[in-house]
């Protein structure tokens, strides 16, 4: 597996650890169809979330949330429907944004953006 790859997965992990901390019950992770993937589907409370996670080394390339562009969230906004459309769920749509910033270090920095879109 490509070193981008093994750090988005210890990213998502991350995060969906975090969410849970944060009181989010995980129903999905990377979930697929034909219109692309969600990282994570989360439920909070009486809201269905869908959480996009983006994780990278440093900054020195832009903060993760920059990669968070209109055209992500209306695809995050399409696959979210989708989900909840496949498995009956009745509860609002919300969009929500994870970065997290890890140089293999101890100490990963984990942000947390709610409906960003």
């Amino acid at each position: 597996m490509r070193a981008k790859d093994v750090l988005g997965r210890e990213g998502e992990e991350l995060a969906a650890v975090y969410l849970q901390e944060q009181g989010m019950r995980v129903l999905a992770r990377n979930w697929r169809c034909r219109a692309g993937e969600l990282d994570i589907v989360a439920l909070d409370g009486h809201e269905l979330v869908a959480v996009e996670v983006k994780t990278r080394r440093s900054l020195a390339y832009g903060h993760p949330f920059e990669a968070v562009t209109p055209v992500k969230l209306a695809r995050l906004r399409a696959l979210g429907l989708a989900w909840r459309a496949e498995h009956g769920v009745r509860f609002p749509l919300r969009i929500d944004a994870v970065a997290v910033v890890s140089d293999g270090g101890a100490d990963p920095v984990v942000e947390h953006l709610r409906g960003v879109g």
